[in-house]
Order: structure tokens, then C-alpha cells, then sequence
């Protein structure tokens, strides 16, 4: 049995947690551990899709769905609070039998609360979320945050510690926690000097119902134009849709090499301002166009942020409209924040005893 077992877990709300956990199981497995994958629903599949020589286990669902009205998102979350921590519970004593029926030696959770084991003590948070901006209540959602991070023997940001930085007051606090360790951005694509075929790629992801409301604003905006776009949708077992434009070329989703390509052969993307599809952006030093989920204040803030920086423009959801795209011209696009840490140097917390 493989002594150098690590137990890689995202969260399942839209693809971004697992997406960004691509290039850290990609190191754990050059540098001769043998990772296990854990999630449920599409962040499970996607990780499926990845790495299907892998073995994976399905956990408990935390089923977070969006309000179809943005403003209710906060209040929902709170009224789920009791049905989410029962599910956290479940989770936790789950983790526990998969620690010890496949000798795991360590844990790399990004952003599941229960997937930590106390018998362990080789147990690490992945955020980029050390306060969580929710208005009125951002004390409160944030000491509870911290409270769980505190439970882990290290947490890893993946951003830089001081300027430049992408996620500003979301992943740095005056007070700095214990266990904290700063890992840089990280990213499963690679810059490639390719011809550009697309005018726009846009890529979908998130909870539903948003992300389908979105893909409806954005077909109907698209229906007749004269731009190359390739259109990601983002989802897994769902039903096809057609169109009659020749120059809207539909994918449900894109894996690997080939996402990475049509990411790099496109000139601007547009996409949510989700933290891992900032990350990925800036890697790729690509020009953006930014329409953060109704109701996340993360995303309202990433995107202020880097239109206040002059670096991509955004809108609110409703307000999407073509002519919205023209503002492009007066932005210079994500430049690349640096290089993400050395995974060899990481991976020796989970070395020894």
C-alpha cells in the first residue's frame, strides 16, 4: 500500500475550487505522492475527467444552489446554516474512514470544512478567502471562517503576501493567523504563443440557477453577431442547445490541452470574477470582461477592483449588453502576478511522522 497517500478535496460550488486543485495534484504526483480525489457533483467529474487513472470517492453533496434573486443569497445561506453544518459533520466522520481504510497520510481540503482529520495531523486549508464579504454581516461571516481555518495545521493562500496581489483585503487581515502560508498564484494553463481565432471564449461556471440565467442574457446578445465567439458553457449531463449563427460555435465544456488552447487562441474572455478564473487570467495575461454572480460580494469586489486597477471592465448581469464590450478599449488586460510556489518545498509538511 502506497505510504504517500494524500487525500485532495474541493469544494463542489461551481468548477473554480476544483479547477485550481488541477495543478497541485498534478505536483503531489511528480514528486511521487499518489494522490486521491474527493468531491461531489460536477467538481467531482471535472477531477474525473483530469485524472481518470486516479481513484476518486463521491462526498456528501453541501447542494448549494443560488436564489434566483441575487439580494436573497445571503439570507438563503443563513437559513441553509443548520442543513450545511449537519452536512459538514457527515463529512468529517466520512474523512475519517477514508484516512484510515486508505492509509492517507495527508489532507489537502479546499475550502470543505469537514475533510480534516484530528487523528492526522497533516491536514491543510486551501482560501483565498480569509475574510468573506457578505455587507452588514462581513465581521461575523468572517470570524466564523477563521474560526474553522484555525483547525488546520497550515492554510494555504494561493497569492502573494504583499503587493502585487490579486485578492487584496479578501486574503490578507491585520492580524495575520498562525498557520497561514502565502503559496503564489497558481494555475493548471501555461502562456502559449499561438494565432488567435476567437474574438471572445466565454466561460461559464457557478451555481445554478445564475449560470443559466446568464447563458440565456448572453445567447440572446449573441444571436446574430458578426464575431467569432466560443461559447463554454460550463456544464456535465446537461441537454444541448443549438444555434443558427455560424460564428457561435457551443461547448458544454473543455478539458486540459484543449481548454488551455481555446483559452489562448481567444483575444478576450469573458467570465465570471470568480478567484480561479482571475488566477488563470493572469497567468495568460489575457484581456477581460468581467460580469460577477448577483449576490457574491467576492466577485462584486474582484471585479470593482481590477476595473479601479484599469485593467477589465464589468457589469452588472442585468445590464449586459453588447455595447457593454466596447469599454474594452480603454483597459490593458490582467498582467501576470508572479509564479506560484515550489510544490516540492509545500509538500514536505506532509514528510515524517
Amino acid at each position: 500500500m502506497n505510504s504517500k497517500r494524500i487525500l485532495v478535496a474541493p469544494l463542489n460550488w461551481g468548477l473554480g475550487h476544483a479547477a485550481r486543485c488541477i495543478p497541485i495534484i498534478k505536483g503531489l504526483e511528480e514528486n511521487g505522492f499518489e494522490p486521491i480525489l474527493a468531491s461531489d457533483g460536477a467538481a467531482l467529474l471535472l477531477l474525473q475527467k483530469e485524472f481518470p487513472h486516479l481513484l476518486s470517492i463521491e462526498l456528501p453533496s453541501y447542494d448549494i444552489r443560488y436564489s434566483t434573486n441575487g439580494a436573497y443569497l445571503k439570507w438563503k445561506l443563513l437559513m441553509e446554516s443548520p442543513r450545511l453544518l449537519r452536512t459538514v459533520n457527515k463529512e468529517k466522520g466520512l474523512t475519517e474512514k477514508i484516512v484510515h481504510n486508505y492509509a492517507i497520510k495527508g489532507i489537502i481540503s479546499d475550502n470543505r470544512f469537514g475533510v480534516r482529520s484530528e487523528k492526522l495531523k497533516k491536514n491543510v486549508y486551501i482560501t483565498h478567502q480569509l475574510n468573506v464579504l457578505s455587507g452588514n454581516t462581513t465581521f461575523l461571516s468572517s470570524t466564523f471562517h477563521q474560526s474553522y481555518i484555525k483547525k488546520f495545521e497550515q492554510c494555504w493562500i494561493p497569492d502573494n503576501e504583499s503587493e502585487p496581489n490579486l485578492s487584496c483585503i479578501l486574503g490578507h487581515t491585520p492580524t495575520r493567523l498562525n498557520n497561514l502560508k502565502y503559496i503564489g498564484p497558481i494555475s493548471r494553463f501555461e502562456k502559449l504563443e499561438i494565432p488567435k481565432i476567437y474574438d471572445y471564449l466565454v466561460l461559464l461556471s457557478g451555481p445554478e440557477p445564475q449560470r443559466s440565467i446568464l447563458e440565456n442574457i448572453l445567447l440572446k446578445n449573441f444571436q446574430n453577431t458578426e464575431k467569432k465567439i466560443l461559447f463554454v458553457r460550463g456544464v456535465m449531463n446537461k441537454d444541448r442547445i443549438e444555434v443558427k449563427n455560424s460564428n457561435l460555435i457551443i461547448k458544454d465544456h473543455l478539458y486540459g490541452k484543449a481548454l488551455e488552447e481555446a483559452m489562448n487562441c481567444s483575444e478576450t474572455m469573458i467570465s465570471r470574477s470568480g478567484y480561479s478564473s482571475i488566477m488563470d487570467l493572469a497567468k495568460l495575461q489575457k484581456k477581460a470582461f468581467f460580469i460577477p454572480t448577483p449576490g457574491q460580494e467576492e466577485q462584486e469586489y474582484l471585479a470593482q477592483r481590477f476595473e479601479d486597477l484599469g485593467m477589465a471592465p464589468f457589469c452588472r448581469q442585468k445590464d449586459f449588453e453588447i455595447s457593454q464590450l466596447k469599454k474594452m478599449k480603454d483597459y490593458r488586460g490582467l498582467g501576470n502576478f508572479g509564479q506560484g510556489s515550489c510544490f516540492r518545498d509545500l509538500f514536505t509538511f506532509f514528510h515524517g511522522k
